[in-house]
Protein backbone atom coordinates (compact mmCIF):
# COMPACT_ATOMS: atom_id res chain seq x y z
CA UNK A 1 0.00 0.00 0.00
CA UNK A 2 1.07 3.08 -0.99
CA UNK A 3 1.76 5.77 2.06
CA UNK A 4 0.74 9.23 1.17
CA UNK A 5 2.73 11.86 1.60
CA UNK A 6 2.62 14.19 4.48
CA UNK A 7 1.77 18.35 3.70
CA UNK A 8 5.29 19.60 4.58
CA UNK A 9 3.88 22.98 5.02
CA UNK A 10 6.26 24.59 7.47
CA UNK A 11 9.62 23.85 8.23
CA UNK A 12 9.97 25.21 12.01
CA UNK A 13 7.79 26.52 14.93
CA UNK A 14 8.95 29.67 14.07
CA UNK A 15 8.11 29.68 10.77
CA UNK A 16 4.93 28.61 11.81
CA UNK A 17 4.36 31.34 14.29
CA UNK A 18 5.82 34.28 11.52
CA UNK A 19 4.01 33.19 9.18
CA UNK A 20 0.39 32.80 10.84
CA UNK A 21 1.20 36.28 12.16
CA UNK A 22 0.82 37.95 8.59
CA UNK A 23 -2.92 36.81 8.79
CA UNK A 24 -3.16 38.09 12.28
CA UNK A 25 -3.46 35.05 13.47
CA UNK A 26 -1.01 35.68 16.70
CA UNK A 27 -0.12 31.93 17.93
CA UNK A 28 1.37 31.25 21.32
CA UNK A 29 4.52 28.82 21.50
CA UNK A 30 2.16 26.08 22.13
CA UNK A 31 -0.43 26.44 19.15
CA UNK A 32 2.90 27.24 17.09
CA UNK A 33 4.49 24.22 18.13
CA UNK A 34 1.11 21.85 17.84
CA UNK A 35 0.69 23.31 14.27
CA UNK A 36 4.27 22.20 13.55
CA UNK A 37 3.92 18.98 14.72
CA UNK A 38 1.01 17.99 13.05
CA UNK A 39 2.06 19.36 9.93
CA UNK A 40 5.64 17.10 10.41
CA UNK A 41 4.40 14.48 11.75
CA UNK A 42 1.24 14.31 9.19
CA UNK A 43 -1.43 13.89 12.41
CA UNK A 44 -4.88 15.31 12.68
CA UNK A 45 -4.93 18.09 14.97
CA UNK A 46 -8.05 18.18 18.25
CA UNK A 47 -8.27 21.71 19.07
CA UNK A 48 -10.64 22.37 22.34
CA UNK A 49 -11.42 24.96 23.90
CA UNK A 50 -14.30 27.90 24.59
CA UNK A 51 -16.35 29.22 21.80
CA UNK A 52 -14.57 31.92 19.98
CA UNK A 53 -10.68 31.66 21.23
CA UNK A 54 -9.46 30.96 17.57
CA UNK A 55 -10.36 27.51 16.98
CA UNK A 56 -11.73 27.71 13.53
CA UNK A 57 -9.97 30.61 12.78
CA UNK A 58 -6.67 29.16 13.47
CA UNK A 59 -7.19 26.42 10.36
CA UNK A 60 -8.89 29.09 8.53
CA UNK A 61 -5.39 30.68 9.24
CA UNK A 62 -3.25 27.78 8.06
CA UNK A 63 -5.10 27.94 4.59
CA UNK A 64 -4.19 31.41 3.93
CA UNK A 65 -0.37 31.01 4.61
CA UNK A 66 -0.12 27.76 2.65
CA UNK A 67 -2.36 28.58 -0.69
CA UNK A 68 -4.00 25.75 -0.18
CA UNK A 69 -7.56 24.72 -0.60
CA UNK A 70 -9.92 24.40 2.69
CA UNK A 71 -12.71 21.50 2.90
CA UNK A 72 -14.79 22.00 5.32
CA UNK A 73 -17.09 19.56 7.13
CA UNK A 74 -19.35 21.40 9.43
CA UNK A 75 -21.06 19.14 12.23
CA UNK A 76 -24.34 19.82 13.90
CA UNK A 77 -26.86 16.75 15.13
CA UNK A 78 -27.98 15.03 12.77
CA UNK A 79 -24.87 14.96 10.04
CA UNK A 80 -24.36 11.63 8.67
CA UNK A 81 -22.64 9.46 6.31
CA UNK A 82 -24.13 10.99 3.34
CA UNK A 83 -23.60 14.76 4.54
CA UNK A 84 -19.86 14.16 5.39
CA UNK A 85 -18.83 10.91 3.20
CA UNK A 86 -20.10 10.88 -0.06
CA UNK A 87 -23.65 10.29 -1.51
CA UNK A 88 -25.00 8.41 -5.01
CA UNK A 89 -26.93 10.75 -7.37
CA UNK A 90 -30.03 8.78 -7.39
CA UNK A 91 -32.28 11.17 -9.77
CA UNK A 92 -29.23 10.64 -12.06
CA UNK A 93 -29.31 6.87 -11.67
CA UNK A 94 -32.49 6.55 -12.10
CA UNK A 95 -32.39 8.90 -15.66
CA UNK A 96 -29.44 6.60 -16.45
CA UNK A 97 -31.86 3.18 -15.88
CA UNK A 98 -34.90 4.47 -17.90
CA UNK A 99 -32.68 5.24 -20.89
CA UNK A 100 -30.90 1.77 -20.81
CA UNK A 101 -34.26 -0.11 -20.42
CA UNK A 102 -33.20 -2.90 -22.65
CA UNK A 103 -30.02 -3.38 -20.63
CA UNK A 104 -29.31 -6.58 -18.49
CA UNK A 105 -29.67 -5.46 -14.69
CA UNK A 106 -26.04 -6.62 -14.58
CA UNK A 107 -24.89 -3.97 -17.15
CA UNK A 108 -26.59 -1.34 -15.98
CA UNK A 109 -25.47 -1.85 -12.28
CA UNK A 110 -21.80 -1.64 -13.42
CA UNK A 111 -22.58 2.00 -14.75
CA UNK A 112 -24.75 3.57 -12.08
CA UNK A 113 -22.25 2.66 -9.81
CA UNK A 114 -19.50 4.63 -11.23
CA UNK A 115 -17.65 7.63 -11.17
CA UNK A 116 -20.49 9.83 -13.13
CA UNK A 117 -22.93 9.28 -10.47
CA UNK A 118 -20.84 9.52 -7.15
CA UNK A 119 -21.32 12.91 -4.86
CA UNK A 120 -17.90 13.32 -2.81
CA UNK A 121 -18.89 15.48 0.43
CA UNK A 122 -16.15 17.05 2.73
CA UNK A 123 -14.34 13.98 3.75
CA UNK A 124 -13.87 11.96 0.33
CA UNK A 125 -13.21 15.68 -1.11
CA UNK A 126 -10.36 16.08 0.95
CA UNK A 127 -9.45 12.84 0.72
CA UNK A 128 -8.84 12.72 -3.02
CA UNK A 129 -7.63 16.01 -3.46
CA UNK A 130 -3.85 15.92 -5.21
CA UNK A 131 -3.59 19.66 -4.07
CA UNK A 132 -2.75 20.93 -1.06
CA UNK A 133 -5.93 20.58 1.53
CA UNK A 134 -6.90 21.49 4.78
CA UNK A 135 -9.44 19.36 5.93
CA UNK A 136 -11.90 21.34 8.72
CA UNK A 137 -14.03 19.39 10.78
CA UNK A 138 -15.73 21.96 12.95
CA UNK A 139 -17.50 21.08 15.90
CA UNK A 140 -16.83 17.94 16.03
CA UNK A 141 -18.43 17.54 19.30
CA UNK A 142 -21.86 18.57 18.64
CA UNK A 143 -21.99 15.60 15.75
CA UNK A 144 -23.65 12.30 16.98
CA UNK A 145 -21.31 9.78 18.25
CA UNK A 146 -22.00 7.60 15.24
CA UNK A 147 -19.98 9.89 13.23
CA UNK A 148 -17.01 9.29 15.12
CA UNK A 149 -17.09 5.89 13.76
CA UNK A 150 -16.69 7.02 10.64
CA UNK A 151 -13.98 9.06 10.97
CA UNK A 152 -12.05 6.72 13.01
CA UNK A 153 -11.08 5.32 9.26
CA UNK A 154 -10.36 8.29 7.80
CA UNK A 155 -8.61 9.38 10.33
CA UNK A 156 -6.35 6.37 10.94
CA UNK A 157 -4.97 5.62 7.50
CA UNK A 158 -6.77 8.99 5.09
CA UNK A 159 -9.12 6.44 3.30
CA UNK A 160 -11.97 5.67 2.54
CA UNK A 161 -14.18 2.61 1.19
CA UNK A 162 -16.85 2.92 -1.00
CA UNK A 163 -18.31 -0.64 -1.13
CA UNK A 164 -19.12 -0.25 -5.00
CA UNK A 165 -16.11 1.12 -6.26
CA UNK A 166 -13.39 0.02 -3.06
CA UNK A 167 -11.06 1.43 -0.68
CA UNK A 168 -9.97 5.20 -1.84
CA UNK A 169 -6.68 6.19 -0.18
CA UNK A 170 -5.15 9.78 -0.33
CA UNK A 171 -1.98 10.30 -2.38
CA UNK A 172 -1.49 13.02 0.01
CA UNK A 173 -2.55 13.56 3.23
CA UNK A 174 -4.74 17.05 4.06
CA UNK A 175 -3.71 19.33 7.18
CA UNK A 176 -6.87 18.05 9.43
CA UNK A 177 -8.20 20.36 11.74
CA UNK A 178 -10.93 19.12 14.23
CA UNK A 179 -12.20 21.29 16.45
CA UNK A 180 -14.82 20.62 19.92
CA UNK A 181 -15.80 23.15 22.19
CA UNK A 182 -16.35 20.03 24.57
CA UNK A 183 -20.26 20.23 25.10
CA UNK A 184 -19.30 16.35 24.85
CA UNK A 185 -16.55 13.79 25.54
CA UNK A 186 -15.48 12.40 22.29
CA UNK A 187 -14.14 9.10 22.56
CA UNK A 188 -10.71 8.00 22.90
CA UNK A 189 -10.57 5.92 19.92
CA UNK A 190 -10.65 9.81 18.13
CA UNK A 191 -8.50 11.42 20.42
CA UNK A 192 -5.91 8.65 20.22
CA UNK A 193 -5.51 9.52 16.47
CA UNK A 194 -4.87 13.07 17.17
CA UNK A 195 -2.71 15.88 18.49
CA UNK A 196 -4.20 17.66 20.95
CA UNK A 197 -4.59 21.38 21.43
CA UNK A 198 -6.54 23.28 23.89
CA UNK A 199 -6.76 26.79 23.34
CA UNK A 200 -8.18 28.80 26.54
CA UNK A 201 -8.42 32.66 26.92
CA UNK A 202 -5.44 33.76 26.40
CA UNK A 203 -2.65 35.75 28.67
CA UNK A 204 -3.85 39.17 29.17
CA UNK A 205 -0.53 40.93 27.15
CA UNK A 206 -1.36 38.38 24.27
CA UNK A 207 -5.09 39.48 24.42
CA UNK A 208 -4.08 43.08 24.18
CA UNK A 209 -1.23 42.54 21.14
CA UNK A 210 -4.47 40.63 19.12
CA UNK A 211 -7.27 43.73 20.15
CA UNK A 212 -4.31 46.05 18.45
CA UNK A 213 -3.60 43.98 15.37
CA UNK A 214 -7.65 43.60 14.96
CA UNK A 215 -8.52 46.96 15.58
CA UNK A 216 -6.48 49.34 14.14
CA UNK A 217 -6.93 52.92 15.26
CA UNK A 218 -7.90 52.02 19.07
CA UNK A 219 -5.88 53.92 21.50
CA UNK A 220 -3.05 52.05 23.51
CA UNK A 221 -4.34 52.78 26.59
CA UNK A 222 -8.08 52.01 25.68
CA UNK A 223 -6.81 48.66 24.20
CA UNK A 224 -5.31 47.72 27.56
CA UNK A 225 -8.68 48.87 29.67
CA UNK A 226 -10.61 46.61 27.43
CA UNK A 227 -8.70 43.57 27.93
CA UNK A 228 -8.69 44.22 31.71
CA UNK A 229 -12.28 44.83 32.39
CA UNK A 230 -12.93 41.79 29.90
CA UNK A 231 -10.78 39.58 32.35
CA UNK A 232 -12.98 40.62 35.05
CA UNK A 233 -15.96 39.49 33.71
CA UNK A 234 -14.36 36.22 33.22
CA UNK A 235 -13.60 35.90 36.91
CA UNK A 236 -17.38 36.11 37.45
CA UNK A 237 -20.02 33.26 37.54
CA UNK A 238 -21.50 34.20 34.41
CA UNK A 239 -23.41 31.85 32.47
CA UNK A 240 -21.42 32.54 29.47
CA UNK A 241 -18.10 34.65 29.85
CA UNK A 242 -17.01 36.74 26.77
CA UNK A 243 -14.81 35.33 24.56
CA UNK A 244 -11.78 36.59 22.48
CA UNK A 245 -14.23 37.27 19.45
CA UNK A 246 -16.33 39.57 21.76
CA UNK A 247 -13.80 41.29 23.05
CA UNK A 248 -12.19 42.56 19.62
CA UNK A 249 -16.40 43.06 18.76
CA UNK A 250 -16.51 45.27 21.89
CA UNK A 251 -13.03 47.04 21.22
CA UNK A 252 -14.58 47.98 17.75
CA UNK A 253 -17.59 48.83 19.11
CA UNK A 254 -15.81 51.68 21.41
CA UNK A 255 -14.15 52.54 18.03
CA UNK A 256 -17.22 53.16 16.38
CA UNK A 257 -18.29 55.13 18.97
CA UNK A 258 -15.73 57.11 19.53
CA UNK A 259 -15.01 56.59 23.31
CA UNK A 260 -11.42 57.41 24.05
CA UNK A 261 -11.54 55.94 27.88
CA UNK A 262 -14.29 53.42 29.72
CA UNK A 263 -16.67 54.95 32.14
CA UNK A 264 -19.57 53.36 33.77
CA UNK A 265 -22.18 54.82 31.27
CA UNK A 266 -20.04 53.30 28.04
CA UNK A 267 -19.51 50.37 29.63
CA UNK A 268 -23.14 49.47 30.69
CA UNK A 269 -24.45 50.49 26.92
CA UNK A 270 -22.57 48.40 25.48
CA UNK A 271 -22.24 45.41 27.73
CA UNK A 272 -24.68 43.51 25.38
CA UNK A 273 -21.76 43.13 22.91
CA UNK A 274 -19.94 41.39 25.31
CA UNK A 275 -22.40 39.25 26.94
CA UNK A 276 -25.64 37.35 25.29
CA UNK A 277 -27.75 36.86 28.32
CA UNK A 278 -29.56 39.17 30.37
CA UNK A 279 -29.14 37.56 33.96
CA UNK A 280 -25.26 38.16 32.76
CA UNK A 281 -25.87 41.85 32.11
CA UNK A 282 -27.80 42.76 35.25
CA UNK A 283 -24.85 40.85 37.21
CA UNK A 284 -22.29 42.28 35.74
CA UNK A 285 -23.69 45.67 35.82
CA UNK A 286 -23.74 45.50 39.69
CA UNK A 287 -20.76 43.58 40.50
CA UNK A 288 -17.97 45.10 38.07
CA UNK A 289 -15.88 47.51 39.56
CA UNK A 290 -13.95 50.00 37.24
CA UNK A 291 -11.89 51.71 39.56
CA UNK A 292 -10.88 48.14 40.41
CA UNK A 293 -9.33 47.48 37.21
Amino acid sequence: MTTATTTGFFTSVDDVAERLATTGYLASPAVATTVFLADRLGKPLLVEGPAGVGKTELAKAVTAVTGARLVRLQCYEGVDESRALYEWNHAKQLLRITAGRGESWDETRTDIFGEEFLLPRPLLTAIRSDEPTVLLIDETDKADVEVEGLLLEVLSDFQVTVPELGTITATRRPFTVLTSNASRELSEALRRRCLFLHIGFPEEELERRIVTLKVPGLDTALAASVVRVVGALRAMDLRKVPSVSETIDWARTLLALGADRLDERVVRETLGVLLKHQEDIVKAAAKLDLDAV
